[in-house]
């Protein structure tokens, strides 16, 4: 795909100046016709950090320093749409197939093996489909706050009413939405962090179609290949991890307990006094809690 087919803004570089406890620097690759983002910080063993909607790789900045010192390197992708990667404006650019095959086209361009992949929200379905597909890169798996879709998933009233939400809303409150889904006010700073990829309404169009690309019948787009990771993950035996916030109003304890199960593992650390950006509440313990796994 050239770049001349598909229409994207870049966020000015200013925008991301100054961000609170964010000291990383972005580096740039092409791909698909865009400029993409991602960290790239320390030595050591990877440990591939995906964000989910609408976040980018500023939510894993407290979680990145415990890994460093433990002797880990940590690539941390902005998603196309998101971050200080380029933002196709088009909703219907947006596909989990195309997110994926972006994602392991970053992992092969960095020759990435003896992955250790991180997930959350929609880097979820992203990252557990990289790690069913490529498993002679990826050899642990950690899963918070997150699933897979299959038309089949239960979402919860939370779920529900965000999506409505964001199906009738062309100006998305990014920093709102974060807010939202965090156990404490992280600040007007760090919501403001979270604002600034995002100058226009137009940028944000990633932001509105993760949502919407979730499939909830099994006929949808995505729920097939959904259903095939899962099952995948069943019957895989690579060392998996999984956390789960304490409160998560979007995707509640309960419903990472079932998730665990479903892919042959057990829900290892409630995450105390966290939210769905669990990230947020407790960053340095989830990074502790990784470290000390890999360990």
């Amino acid at each position: 795909m050239s770049q001349a087919t598909v229409e994207a803004m870049r966020t000015p570089p200013e925008r991301f100046v100054g961000l609170p406890d964010f000291p990383f620097t972005a580096r740039f690759r092409e791909a698909g016709g865009l400029r993409l983002a991602h960290l790239d910080e320390g030595d050591g063993p990877p440990v591939l950090l995906l964000h989910g909607e609408p976040t980018w790789s500023f939510l894993w900045r407290h979680t990145i320093p415990p890994l460093l010192a433990a002797g880990y390197r940590c690539v941390v992708p902005d998603h196309a749409g998101f971050g200080q990667s380029d933002k196709p404006l088009a909703l219907d650019w947006y596909s989990y197939d195309r997110h994926t095959a972006l994602a392991a086209q970053l992992l092969e361009e960095l020759d990435l093996r003896g992955v250790t992949v991180v997930v959350h929200d929609w880097g979820g379905p992203i990252g557990l489909r990289l790690a069913v597909e490529q498993p002679d890169r990826i050899d642990r798996i950690v899963v918070t706050d997150t699933g897979l879709f299959t038309g089949h998933q239960r979402m919860s009233p939370a779920w529900e009413a965000f999506r409505e939400f964001v199906a009738r809303t062309d100006d998305l409150p990014i920093g709102m939405l974060v807010r939202g889904g965090c156990h404490r006010d992280p600040g007007e700073a760090v919501l403001a962090a979270y604002d600034a990829p995002f100058p226009t309404a137009a940028a944000k169009a990633g932001a509105k179609a993760f949502p919407l690309l979730i499939p909830r019948t099994p006929r949808e787009p995505g729920a097939a290949t959904g259903q095939r990771v899962l099952d995948a993950l069943a019957a895989d035996t690579r060392p998996t991890l999984v956390l789960w916030a304490s409160d998560d109003p979007v995707i509640p304890l309960a419903t990472g307990e079932r998730f665990a199960a479903s892919i042959g593992a057990e829900l290892a650390h409630v995450v105390p006094d966290a939210g769905h950006f669990l990230q947020e509440d407790q960053g340095p313990l989830l990074g502790r809690l990784i470290a000390e796994w890999l360990g």
